[in-house]
């Protein structure tokens, strides 16, 4: 008789804690994601803001300025103008969507720049500026990109990461910034272009007014492509008011995937 009431009592549990989930999931099948606010067109043509000792201040927070679905396309060339070698192109050609590192919470790198906002931090010191730092609201794995502008060089026995090592100078108005040492695991894009442990980057970010950055971006890898490629993003600047907000890839990844959610009805 008491495991007769037992069985039945845990069924009953089972079957109203069923019950509460399909209840929630139906009410709740996804979760919508609001647009960023920009700076009015009005103001977009401002003056440029800028740091104490002189430089244009290029810290944001921005929208775009990078490749995110297609590098080609997004960096201003035609299709099929990208100069990958053979090997690299057929490894594009098959990858999936849903299978780069990306999207398993691991960092976008350079040149990505997703569909959040994003800002400069310059670490402004008596000595002049000797750190910029690169912050994603949704870069995933919670990295962040240090730019050394303290004069220094590249390393000779670099260990390769996902943002390599970014050494950066004024030229002007102009921060150049020259990168070395990724190593050949994430994407450039969506779209699955890809790259290897040889990928040097030059990027020239300039703000030509206030609601506007440039990155002229040069791209060299002769483990996948046959020549250097010059490519341009531009970013737009964020609403005055709008700050970065807290974003942890991967907790967002598991409460999603426990409450039976999805960002929007075209996620897989």
């Amino acid at each position: 008789m008491k495991r007769t009431l037992v069985a039945t009592a845990t069924a009953a549990t089972l079957t109203l804690l069923l019950s509460f989930q399909t209840a929630a999931q139906n009410r709740i099948a996804s979760i919508p994601a609001g647009g960023t606010p920009l700076v009015a067109d009005s103001k977009v043509q401002g003056p440029v803001p800028r740091l104490p000792d002189g430089h244009p201040d290029l810290s944001g927070p921005w929208l775009g300025g990078g490749s995110n679905a297609d590098i080609e396309r997004e960096g201003g060339l035609k299709p099929g103008e990208l100069p990958l070698l053979p090997w690299a192109k057929d490894l594009r050609d098959t990858r999936k969507e849903q299978d780069e590192p990306y999207v398993a919470c691991l960092p976008m790198s350079v040149p990505r720049i997703n569909p959040f906002p994003w800002k400069m931090v310059f670490s402004l010191t008596p000595k002049g500026v000797t750190e910029i730092y690169i912050l994603h609201e949704l870069g995933d794995a919670g990295a962040h990109r240090v730019i050394y502008m303290d004069g220094r060089k590249h390393p000779d026995d670099l260990f390769a990461t996902w943002y390599g090592h970014s050494i950066g100078r004024w030229e002007g108005d102009t921060l150049v910034v020259d990168t070395i040492g990724y190593n050949d695991k994430f994407w450039f894009d969506s779209r699955g272009t890809p790259h290897t442990d040889k990928l040097h980057t030059i990027e020239r970010f300039s703000r030509p007014n206030f609601g506007t950055l440039i990155n002229d971006f040069t791209l060299e890898d002769p483990g996948a492509y046959s020549r250097p490629v010059r490519l341009q993003f531009t970013a737009r600047r964020v609403r005055e008011d709008v700050e970065l907000m807290e974003d942890i890839c991967t907790e967002n990844n598991q409460a999603g995937i426990a409450g039976g959610y999805q960002l929007n009805t075209e996620q897989r």
